[in-house]
């Protein structure tokens, strides 16, 4: 019986490969994005530090300078929060692109699969009818031979 050899493997695995790389590229995105919003977690934890230092500045005996540092630390704060959240959703953005590759990448490989199983099923068609064609070829000399030893009795 002969063998399946579906001639267009080398590009299913290909496929298949590139879709590996997609997934790997997509968790290094995710882990980027993770950093970044423990990034600005980490400065909301941070804004918060300051508040509540300054709270305890404000608290008994004044020292302006102190107050000021601490107004001015709260304050910027909210500045570098800003730009870490730019940075979160340029992360986000990638994790989205990432994504949308990785689809592209899953339905390619699909695609392959699925031409591969048409490809199988169709030999498989062939190796039906070319055995059943044996067959008859077969029943069709038994046949025939039985009736010409008849035939010379």
């Amino acid at each position: 019986m002969a063998k399946f050899k579906y001639r267009m493997q080398n590009i299913l695995d290909l496929k298949s490969k590139l879709e590996d790389r997609q997934k790997m590229a997509l968790a290094t995105a995710r882990i980027n994005l993770n950093n970044e919003e423990d990034r600005l977690n980490g400065l909301y934890a941070r804004k918060k530090d300051y508040e509540n230092s300054l709270r305890l500045s404000c608290n008994g005996k004044l020292d302006v300078n102190v107050i000021k540092r601490g107004v001015l630390a709260y304050e910027s704060m909210d500045y570098f929060i800003g730009l870490q959240k730019i940075e979160v959703k340029k992360a986000e953005g990638k994790v989205k692109i990432e994504q949308d590759k990785m689809v592209e990448a899953m339905k390619e490989r699909k695609i392959q699969e699925k031409l591969k199983e048409k490809a199988f099923n169709k030999f498989v068609k062939e190796m039906n009818d070319e055995e059943a064609k044996l067959v008859d070829e077969l029943v069709a000399y038994k046949y025939g031979t039985n009736r010409n030893e008849e035939e010379w009795r």
